[in-house]
């Protein structure tokens, strides 16, 4: 899969931009596809991603049976954080639709809004990794607290990765560039936040459903109960 994103990637840096953005209707028959190399990229990318997230959650499921699991109690923060990213997700669909209207302006308070949600949503994600290590929370204190961090932090590294993207065309915008030039750029971008927000909201979810048990270790042994077991 990699050496595929690898490969599409490649063939959008190489192709000349009034090649790759030719309408549709003049390119029929000609053997070209018919979106741009990116799209079938980041297509690949996203369902390369839902099977890391889908094999974790199966791996949190049958960890969850294990005698040493304590579930960890999920932190009040997270419930900010996840109207942090909501926000920053509908920030992106107003520079989506700014973007096809040809509003520059609007795509460029959007972009701003959106990254500015996003950072908010990452900081809050370490506020909330604080205040569990200070709690006593350890990564290798309890396999919850394991998932827990893995996959937040999995989370977290997806979103940078979008950021990258996103300081990109903001900088762009910044320069003066015309609407067409990052029209294709923010419609990425939306509909990989949108996927990150229905991706946390599962992971959310997951942590909220999860059913509250008690392992067999005392207070004083937990942060060894893994090892001891």
């Amino acid at each position: 899969m990699a050496t595929v994103v690898w490969w599409l990637v490649r063939q959008t840096i190489n192709v000349r931009p009034w090649i790759a953005q030719r309408p549709i209707d003049n390119v029929y028959g000609d053997g070209a596809l018919s979106l741009p190399p990116v799209k079938v990229g980041l297509g690949v990318f996203l369902a390369v991603a839902t099977s890391l997230f889908a094999l974790l959650i199966s791996a949190y499921f049958m960890r969850m049976a294990g005698a040493d699991w304590t579930t960890l109690a999920v932190p009040r923060g997270l419930w900010l954080n996840t109207a942090a990213l909501t926000l920053s997700s509908v920030a992106m669909q107003w520079t989506r639709v700014a973007a096809r209207r040809g509003r520059i302006d609007g795509v460029r308070i959007g972009l701003i809004a959106g990254g500015i949600f996003t950072f908010c949503f990452l900081a809050g994600q370490l506020w909330v990794w604080q205040q569990l290590n200070a709690s006593g929370y350890f990564v290798a204190a309890n396999p919850a607290n394991a998932f827990f961090y893995l996959l937040t932090a999995l989370h977290g590294l997806h979103l940078l990765g979008g950021l990258w993207v996103w300081g990109k065309t903001t900088a762009k915008v910044a320069r003066g560039v015309e609407v067409g030039a990052v029209r294709l750029s923010v419609e990425l971008c939306t509909v990989y936040w949108h996927y990150l927000l229905l991706v946390w909201l599962v992971l959310f979810a997951l942590l909220l459903s999860t059913p509250p048990r008690q392992s067999s270790c005392t207070p004083d042994t937990i942060a060894i109960c893994g090892v001891t077991k």
